[in-house]
């Protein structure tokens, strides 16, 4: 062999090996749960959905559900599980005193309630987001 066919051999194999040394990290499986309700936002069963950057924890999906209001006529739903530690049984996604932020107690991973992006933590995933639909009356949740 010449040269340059070494080197190109040379720099494949070193190509090769380094690719195999990284960890590969996979989309989170949090298992998928059929989710389809409805509630009245508005109500005094929801009270803190009453106001902008209120939230609620909901029954339902795979750990739970935290819905955020936006704005008057824009809500987000979350799954409670974290995309990192998602089957860790006693480990539920929490809203911080701020109530605009939510956090992961075990592994620390932080995330925006608006959109469910993390910002710290070792998760790379957003939370899992249901859609909505508000009707001006009831708030649809589903996926």
């Amino acid at each position: 062999m010449n040269k340059t066919v070494k080197i190109f051999v040379l720099l494949f194999l070193l190509s090769v090996i380094s690719d195999s040394c990284k960890k590969e990290e996979n989309q989170p499986t949090i298992p998928s749960v059929p989710v389809n309700f409805s509630i009245n936002p508005n109500g005094t069963e929801y009270i803190r959905l009453n106001t902008v950057n209120g939230w609620e924890y909901l029954t339902g999906g795979y750990r739970g559900i935290i819905v955020s209001r936006i704005s008057q006529n824009e809500f987000s739903a979350f799954e409670r599980a974290c995309p990192y530690d998602w089957d860790k049984t006693s480990t539920r996604i929490e809203v911080d005193t701020s109530g605009v932020t939510a956090y992961c107690p075990s592994c620390l991973s932080k995330f925006i309630l608006n959109d469910g992006t993390p910002y710290a933590g070792p998760s790379r995933y957003p939370l899992l987001k249901y859609q909505t639909y508000y009707d001006g009356n009831l708030l649809h949740i589903s996926n």
